[in-house]
């Protein structure tokens, strides 16, 4: 399969090499340098995170004004879609959203880098979220932006069901009203 190919300035699409057969399959989740080929980042991981959601739990769209966190995304259970934005006012892609299925399956990860609000909706029975992150969370440095926001139009793939949102989430503001980057 090879990966899709993303519009947004900064974004990368991985795919791993896997080697497999009758037994189950190798590879490697992560290798600094082929990171480093690969996105043309030195990128210093301080933190993984790993989350377990149920289908139609809508994470997101979350980043950090200060602080700001690079992230390396996968899913090892399940299938998410999985959304980032660019909050770059100086980006030719300020304001445009990216979104991508990524599944224990297709195996394919996402650097989002820094300067970007990222969130994911699942959308098997429940789906683990593993990412790395280039900067510790700052809750108090914790914004969102509002998954629903008409500006942004991220077409949500719930099939008419409802998302499932935390307190935090429902109250992220709209792009035009959200603090933004350089």
């Amino acid at each position: 399969m090879n990966a899709p190919h993303p519009p947004q300035p900064g974004i990368v699409v991985l795919e791993p090499k896997v080697f497999g057969d009758s037994r189950g399959f190798f590879f490697e989740s992560f290798n600094q340098q082929r990171f480093a080929e690969q996105t043309g980042v030195e990128a210093k991981f301080v933190q993984d995170n790993h989350s377990r959601s149920a289908r139609h739990v809508l994470r997101g769209l979350h980043y950090q004004i200060k602080q700001p966190q690079g992230k390396l995304v996968r899913v090892t259970a399940g299938e998410v879609y999985d959304v980032a934005v660019d909050l770059r006012r100086s980006s030719p892609g300020f304001g445009k959203c990216y979104g991508v299925r990524l599944s224990a399956e297709n195996r394919l990860q996402i650097w989002v880098p820094e300067g970007f609000a990222h969130g994911f909706v699942v959308l098997s029975d429940h789906a683990e979220f593993l990412y790395k992150t280039t900067d510790y969370w700052a809750p108090e440095h914790e914004r969102c932006l509002a998954w629903n926001d008409p500006q942004l139009g991220i077409d949500w793939p719930l099939g008419g069901a409802a998302p499932i949102v935390s307190t935090k989430d429902a109250q992220g503001l709209p792009l035009r009203s959200s603090e933004t980057f350089p």
